[in-house]
């Protein structure tokens, strides 16, 4: 149970390095794409992962990840209608 969480919890810290690696260098919406893509898999992650008790720490980022997923949806949504 406690391998579920930290794989759930790597997963996720894993997934925002990633994100925080390719936002630095975005060109346009295509690489925005890709960082929406890994957001998503780590709030399946979470979501897996908050069935165990983290006193209240998983449901957090699990809010802080769909808002960033949510924020990457209408940049991308911008950048397109931008061109």
């Amino acid at each position: 149970m406690k391998k579920a969480v930290a794989v759930g919890v790597l997963s996720t810290c894993l997934s925002f390095v990633a994100g925080m690696a390719v936002a630095q260098r975005v060109h346009d919406w295509h690489d925005l794409e890709a960082v929406h893509k890994h957001v998503q898999e780590a709030i399946g992650e979470m979501e897996t992962a908050n069935h165990y008790d983290m006193g209240g720490h998983g449901a957090r980022a699990e809010e802080h990840l769909r808002a960033a997923e949510h924020e990457l949806h209408e940049a991308i949504e911008f950048a397109r209608a931008d061109r």
